[in-house]
């Protein structure tokens, strides 16, 4: 009995070295492709990366790819900025919330508190008869005066309308002209106090960020409680300082300003 044909075995597979590693099976986008798909242009991509606020691609060869991490990130860069944060601020605070020193929501609610306003005295925009309410038994030419101190627009336009950059200071301006204080005068009162009222909130705002890190609260909540607080209690602070010192300015000057009035008496008469 002839024995069954053994067919030779196949030679064993060269091995030149590792397995290929599986392709990447997550989608990939070209830049072109992420822009097409979040409507953020190119070069505003590329910008973000270089602002490094947006994490580098993958490299495939000579191929850059974005992933859905990239696409989940310029939607949260779009939604940091409709809220007023700038890109250097979105940077820190990502950075931040990935090495774990506070949670983009911490950032974010310490961000909404130093949003808030630290007054209610906001823009508003008036008609020509409201405006004409407010003014009504004072002086002709008020208005032309009041609009030269920039305390009141016209706006173009039918009907007119005025813009009140602060109606707070409008009537603080208006009380003032009614006892006696010209307005000219008053302007240029309200001119000193803006400049050193401004440079004081810029050497404030540094000693809270040279000082007032281990004393603004130990955690984000409670520095959110100690912003409010400085909100509430700043405007009252400013007050009595400001009092006093006028006090002693005047105190000191008392002679200067009783001949200043003088002169002015004698000058009118």
């Amino acid at each position: 009995m002839t024995p069954p044909t053994r067919l030779p075995s196949a030679p064993p597979a060269a091995h030149d070295g590792p397995p290929p590693a599986p392709a990447d099976a997550r989608p990939g986008y070209t830049v072109d492709q992420l822009a097409a798909l979040t409507g953020v242009p190119s070069r505003t991509i590329r910008h973000y990366q270089s602002e490094k606020v947006l994490p580098p691609p993958d490299k495939q060869g000579r191929i850059a790819l974005y992933r859905e991490l990239h696409v989940r990130r310029l939607e949260l860069i779009a939604q940091l900025q409709d809220r007023g944060l700038s890109l250097k601020a979105i940077r820190e605070a990502l950075r931040d919330a990935e090495q774990g020193r506070l949670s983009l929501e911490d950032w974010l609610g310490l961000s909404d508190q130093i949003r808030q306003p630290w007054s209610d005295d906001a823009p508003a925009l008036l008609r020509h008869d409201e405006l004409a309410t407010r003014l009504a038994g004072r002086r002709p030419g008020l208005l032309a005066e009041l609009a030269e101190a920039g305390l009141v627009k016209e706006q173009a336009g039918l009907p007119p309308t005025y813009l009140v950059p602060s109606p707070g200071l409008l009537d603080v301006a208006l009380r003032l002209e009614a006892a006696g204080v010209e307005l000219r005068l008053a302007g240029g009162a309200a001119a000193v106090m803006r400049k050193h009222v401004r440079r004081a909130a810029d050497d404030l705002v540094a000693h809270f960020l040279r000082h007032g890190a281990e004393g603004l609260g130990k955690d984000a909540a409670s520095t959110g409680e100690a912003l409010d607080a400085l909100r509430q209690l700043s405007a009252e602070a400013m007050r009595l300082i400001f009092a006093r010192e006028v006090e002693r300015a005047l105190r000191e000057r008392r002679d200067d300003l009783a001949a200043a009035l003088s002169r002015a008496r004698r000058d009118g008469s």
